[in-house]
């Protein structure tokens, strides 16, 4: 660093980072040095041996031959014009990650790869009209990926996926006005991702949610004049909600709650609105 004050680099590389960079990569070469196949392998029959004096392939920290997905990676990343070599080779992990850097025009041959891990990669990758065509994928990693990718109709199909995480995937994503359709979904993560999502004007029904999370949820977002809803709700952690949010009106029906929490907010809550 000259003189002045210090850059963002030179923060980035004071002597904590450095020890740590050192630390990680005494600790690489202490790891062996394996291929996917689990055998020690070295340099001197690999075809990237010339690449090493430039240090685009360095063994046990650059290398495509290694089990190490970081290193695998870090090949690729340095290394892009040669990904196309790799898309069919017979470790999926070659694959998933030659699938990360491959040029988009190479991903639909591996669309219909053997293994979900590349598939999945593929469908986060893909120009979105392509990624329909695997929205029915047998393996749920992959319908995963599809959810995180798609909008508007097409996540609305997702939800008759029969696996609960690509719904809940879909109601994180999918445009508010339209989460009605996963309303009554029965798993309560997806409800209670819906009530934390929905506009808070339609959150009445889920009152009368059997589970009291997504009760919460909804009670902690609905317009306080609707808090009358969840006045006798079992969970006395609804009410609190209703007593610390509510009008005048829900206020003094909670007064005299059974639970001596619930009625003592109630009681500042009436403080607050008369105050």
């Amino acid at each position: 660093m000259r003189g002045g004050l210090p850059r963002s680099e030179d923060l980035r590389s004071g002597p904590l980072t450095r020890d740590r960079t050192i630390r990680e990569e005494e600790a690489e070469k202490v790891d062996r040095t394996v291929d996917w196949t689990g055998q020690p392998f070295s340099c001197q029959d690999c075809p990237h041996l010339p690449m090493r004096e430039a240090g685009r392939c360095v063994l046990g920290r650059i290398c495509v031959r290694d089990q190490r997905a970081k290193r695998i990676d870090r090949f690729f990343a340095s290394n892009s014009q040669l990904v196309g070599q790799y898309v069919d080779h017979p470790y999926f992990e070659i694959r998933t990650i030659a699938a990360k850097h491959a040029n988009v025009f190479l991903l639909p041959r591996m669309m219909r790869d053997k293994d979900p891990e590349v598939r999945a990669m593929v469908a986060m990758r893909l120009p979105t009209p392509r990624v329909r065509e695997m929205m029915d994928d047998p393996d749920r990693k992959v319908r995963i990926a599809c959810a995180m990718r798609l909008q508007g109709a097409d996540l609305l199909k997702m939800f008759s996926d029969s696996d609960y995480y690509v719904r809940l995937m879909a109601a994180r994503r999918l445009d508010p006005p339209l989460l009605p359709v996963a309303a009554s979904d029965p798993e309560p993560e997806v409800r209670r991702t819906v009530a934390r999502r929905l506009p808070s004007d339609r959150l009445a029904a889920f009152a009368f949610d059997v589970y009291p999370l997504v009760r919460k949820q909804a009670a902690e977002r609905i317009p306080p004049s609707t808090l009358h809803l969840f006045v006798a709700d079992r969970d006395l952690r609804v009410r609190y909600i209703a007593a610390e949010r509510g009008d005048l009106a829900v206020a003094r029906r909670l007064l005299n709650d059974s639970d001596p929490a619930v009625a003592d907010m109630a009681r500042r809550r009436i403080a607050e609105l008369e105050g």
